[in-house]
This record gives C-alpha cells, sequence and structure tokens, in this order.
C-alpha cells in the first residue's frame, strides 16, 4: 500500500512540475479587490497612477507619509482628477501622517498593492520592507540609486518570492507608439537584418533623451521638491531617468530574453556633469525661497550646479550600447521632453527623431543601407504585417534610401496615459499571481548596469 501511495505522489509532483502554476494568486479579477496603499508620496508620478479608475481597484486608498508639502502637493494632484469636468474620477484618499507612517502601513495592512514613487534614497528600503510584510509593490523607477544598495533590491526580490507577491516598476515607454514600432521593425529580420554589435565609437544601439525641470503635469506648472535637485536623495542621471533607456534597450534588442547581469552586462565608460541653474529659476519650480543646506554645496552665489546628466556606454550580450541623459530647465516653446534612438541592423536603421523638424514629435524612420534596396521589404512589413496590430500606419519615401512611418494620432496617447496601461498590466500579472519569467532578472539587471554607470564615474 506504501509503495502504491509513494508512486502516486511521485505522479503528482511530476505532474504539478510540468502544468500547475507556481503558486495560486489571490487576486481574481473581481472588483474594487485591489487595494492600494500609496506610500511617501513625494514625485508626481504617484498621482498618475490614480489618473484613471479601475474596476479592479478600490476607490478607496490610503496614504501613509511624513507630514510635509509633499503629502498636500500628493494630495492636491488627486483632487484635481475627482474635480475635473471631464472624465472625472471618484477616489477616496485616507490619510496617516504619523512618525511611525511605514511601520503603521505594514503593521495595519489596510491594503495590498503599495505605490511609492518619491524620494528615492529611501526607497529601495521601502521596498524590501514592504515585501517582507507580504505586500505587493508597484515602484516608479528607479528602485535603486546607489551601488551599495543594490544587493538589498537583489534580497528584495528573493524575499518577494518567498512571500509570494510581486515587485514591479513603473516602464511607462515600453507603452509609446514609435518604440513599439521601432521594436517590431527591428525584429523583424527579413527587414532589419540582425542586430549589429557596435563599437564603443558607434554603438549598435543608442538612446538619448532631453529632459526639463520646468514643465506642465495634467495641465499644470509642476512643483518639484527640493530633494529632486539632491544626488542623494533623487539619484543622478546615470541612475534616474537612464533606467528607463537602459530598460528599453533590453527589451527591443533581447524580447523575451533572460539576462544574466553576471555574465551579460559590461560597464565600458560613464561621464557625468551638471546644469547651471539660477535662484530665481529654482523659486520658479520648487516655490522655495532659498537652496536648502543639502544642496550648498552644490551652490555658488545664486547658482546651483544640479548633477543631472549622464552618459553611459555599455556591452549588453556584447552589443554595444549608449545611453545619454540630459536636464534643460526648459523646453522651447512649443517642445517637451524629447528622445531619440537608432537602432543599426544588417539590413537597415530604425531611428526615433524628435526634434524641431518633426515638431518635436517623436516620429520613426527607417535608413537602409547605402546600396541596398529594401522598398519592397519594408512594405510588407508596414502595409501589410504590422497593418494587422496598427491599423491605419504607412509609410512615405522622403530621400533616397529614407523612409517615414506615418502613425495615426489615436496611437499617441501621450506619457500622463502610459501610467494607466503599466497598471492595467500589473493587474493582470497579479491576477496570474507572476510576471513573465525575464522580467525579474531583466530588472536586477537594468539596476545593476545603472548602479555599474555610477560606480564607474567615481572610481
Amino acid at each position: 500500500m506504501e509503495k502504491y501511495l509513494s508512486l502516486s505522489i511521485a505522479l503528482i509532483v511530476m505532474l504539478c512540475s510540468l502544468g500547475c502554476k507556481d503558486t495560486k494568486s489571490d487576486f481574481t479579477g473581481a472588483a474594487g479587490e485591489v487595494k492600494l496603499l500609496t506610500l511617501d508620496p513625494g514625485h508626481f508620478h504617484a498621482a498618475l497612477v490614480q489618473k484613471t479608475m479601475y474596476d479592479q481597484v478600490s476607490p478607496v486608498v490610503h496614504v501613509y507619509a511624513p507630514e510635509g508639502a509633499d503629502v498636500q502637493d500628493h494630495l492636491n494632484r488627486i483632487k484635481g482628477f475627482n474635480s475635473r469636468a471631464i472624465s472625472p474620477t471618484t477616489w477616496e484618499e485616507k490619510l496617516y501622517t504619523g512618525e511611525d507612517f511605514l511601520e503603521k502601513m505594514l503593521t495595519e495592512k489596510k491594503g495590498n498593492v503599495v505605490v511609492t514613487s518619491g524620494n528615492n534614497s529611501k526607497k529601495t528600503d521601502y521596498i524590501y520592507k514592504t515585501v517582507e510584510a507580504g505586500l505587493n509593490v508597484l515602484a516608479d523607477k528607479p528602485m535603486v540609486i546607489s551601488p551599495e544598495k543594490f544587493d538589498l533590491l537583489v534580497q528584495s526580490f528573493e524575499k518577494a518570492k518567498e512571500k509570494g507577491v510581486l515587485i514591479y516598476d513603473v516602464m511607462t515607454e515600453r507603452h509609446e507608439i514609435t518604440t513599439m514600432l521601432q521594436k517590431e521593425l527591428a525584429n523583424t529580420p527579413s527587414l532589419f537584418g540582425q542586430l549589429k554589435k557596435g563599437t564603443p565609437e558607434e554603438p549598435a544601439i543608442t538612446k538619448e533623451s532631453v529632459h526639463h525641470f520646468f514643465k506642465y503635469v495634467a495641465g499644470n506648472p509642476i512643483k518639484r521638491p527640493g530633494w529632486f535637485f539632491d544626488p542623494a536623495q533623487r539619484g543622478e542621471g546615470l541612475v534616474d531617468v537612464s533606467t528607463h533607456l537602459v530598460d528599453l534597450i533590453q527589451w527591443e534588442c533581447f524580447p523575451g530574453q533572460i539576462i544574466d547581469y553576471k555574465k551579460d552586462i559590461q560597464m565600458l565608460s560613464a561621464k557625468r556633469w551638471g546644469t547651471e541653474m539660477t535662484l530665481e529659476q529654482f523659486k520658479e519650480v520648487t516655490q522655495l525661497e532659498s537652496f536648502p543646506d543639502y544642496l550648498k554645496q552644490y551652490a555658488v552665489g545664486d547658482k546651483l550646479n544640479a548633477i543631472s546628466n549622464g552618459q553611459m556606454v555599455y556591452k549588453i550580450k556584447d552589443v554595444h550600447a549608449r545611453v545619454s541623459v540630459i536636464w534643460n530647465y526648459q523646453a522651447p516653446e512649443g517642445a517637451g521632453d524629447t528622445h531619440y534612438s537608432i537602432m543599426r541592423g544588417t539590413q537597415c536603421n530604425i531611428i526615433i527623431q524628435q526634434g524641431k523638424e518633426e515638431g518635436f514629435k517623436p516620429t520613426l524612420y527607417v535608413e537602409a543601407i547605402e546600396g541596398d534596396d529594401i522598398s519592397t521589404l519594408l512594405a510588407k512589413a508596414v502595409d501589410v504585417d504590422l497593418q494587422k496590430k496598427y491599423p491605419g500606419i504607412r509609410i512615405e519615401k522622403i530621400v533616397p534610401n529614407k523612409w517615414k512611418v506615418h502613425i495615426p494620432a489615436k496611437y499617441h496617447v501621450g506619457h500622463e496615459a502610459h501610467f494607466a496601461q503599466v497598471t492595467k498590466k500589473y493587474l493582470g500579472y497579479l491576477q496570474d499571481g507572476k510576471l513573465p519569467d525575464w522580467e525579474v532578472p531583466n530588472m536586477i539587471a537594468k539596476y545593476y548596469t545603472t548602479t555599474q554607470a555610477l560606480q564607474a564615474v567615481n572610481k
């Protein structure tokens, strides 16, 4: 009898290893079952997660934060969403601001998903303590800003697996239409060929972004906290905005592939520099009357040298990549944050440009390698294959060997709308009880890359 029982148990184990889900999700997709906890919101991205209502998410949100301007600005943004004329939201915010706000959130557990977007020097610790308490995390980037905290982030993912919860970072740029189409075309071998290996001087893939301290969000001038200009609290350009660009390189060049940070990433070079800002500009964007004490080491008189720009060159799976992030104070009239990207293939290059010639709108181009005729291949890739997923796109030859991809306006939903798209995807993962197999190792690889860049400039 014991022999047959042992055989039955062995058979069950074998079948489960082949077909059973790893864990049973606590989420079913039912209305209101996801209950948000907002932790120490110091960045406007925390509010943008709530610019839209979701059937699966309860309208009651508990906010835990230190008392001060950051949390009040957050609540004001939510009020703005609730009171807008078109498609107003119906969030009900419950605020706790005691000094023990973190411990209170972890012990009360009035929700099951923690949204954190704020002072980045605290974020890695927040994430670890949150998953240790058995709560899921939806984190704004970056999840870590220093090489010293990288191991703690790795431990956070290990702890999340142990506790059966999910950590996910808000990678909005994966939902930008020109980037999505760049990925599609670069992964069409008949058109693109193969991704080149490149060199440090001419990488196979380059991504550059230009951002601005003063801009409008949800129709209002942005107010940034003073700590946003402190590299010790916000993080430098190499570990902040570059997170998006490093993520896109992994996502576009190696879709669905696991990246092992110990074997696949090699930092070659990195550099940083500052953006000069006057005290008047600082006042305009922060509403503070003077530079806080923690910024005085970067100030001379009424000028602040904001350490915000960076560039890295590295190899990922033997492919050379370059990432650059630049911060200016304010964009030219009619412009905003801009993005440039090129993926170099053996048959053509796929390029995103967003300059004055493009009206500061992201625009996708396909450029043939000199002497190659790709017109027929491009027509099939766009007019036939991609039409099935993105009806209405078309190509136009603008100069010999170069084409512009026209994209209908309905696909350009805007940066703020991408937060809802990311959140909906995360809600699906919660219901599945797991992320894609490649997502966690690639998040770790991404933050290894950014923190290695910072370590390289600090040597």
